[in-house]
């Protein structure tokens, strides 16, 4: 009987822990003042959130045009990018932001690849072996990862919507998680599929 007492305690516990991750483990998201709306302004930028917010917190998650981006506050300038990261769609927004190089950079956590926040290039530490004594050296891979332009105004931050006539390795993470992690395919109708 006591066996069974301590089990209905432990399932109890285990489930008021799973209540507690579930509501408290929320992403920050200040894509607007306003509750599930995004303001877009007059010129096409959208309101992400308020800029002494994004100081405290140091970076958010919002949505700009259906798109997840993260923007981050770091050493006085705030950068912002696709929020999955262009090699396997890892959260940006939870990795570390290290100097490499002389340049900021986010490092994914989950495969640890290094993007910059100025330009959204991926690097990686590489030798020459023709070099007599090969040292690494951070090289680029060129630009992977879409960056968004980030515009502050009277105390909010504002960050335009991509333009999506250049294509970014991490556009295809951006699609597939633009419905909270669902492929974003439009499903064909019953008279498309019988054509």
């Amino acid at each position: 009987m006591l066996d069974l007492i301590i089990l209905s305690i432990h399932f109890f516990i285990c489930f008021l822990i799973s209540v507690v991750i579930w509501c408290g483990s929320k992403d920050v998201d200040l894509h607007s003042p306003s509750k599930g709306t995004v303001e877009m302004e007059p010129d096409g930028l959208v309101l992400v959130g308020k800029e002494d917010d994004i100081k405290n917190s140091q970076r958010i998650t919002a949505k700009v045009n259906g798109r997840e981006v993260v923007v981050f506050y770091h050493e006085g300038k705030f950068h912002a990018l696709d929020s999955r990261c262009y090699h396997e769609g890892g959260p940006l927004n939870l990795g570390e932001i290290e100097d490499i190089a002389g340049q900021p950079c986010i490092v994914c956590p989950w495969h640890k690849y290094v993007i910059t926040l100025e330009t959204g290039e991926g690097l990686y530490e590489g030798i020459n072996p023709l070099e007599p004594s090969p040292t690494p050296r951070w090289q680029s891979k060129g630009v992977k990862q879409r960056i968004h332009k980030v515009t502050v105004n009277n105390g909010n931050v504002y960050v335009s919507p991509p333009d999506l006539s250049v294509s970014f390795d991490s556009d295809y993470f951006a699609d597939k998680y633009k419905n909270n992690g669902d492929l974003a395919v439009k499903k064909k109708s019953n008279s498309q599929a019988a054509e």
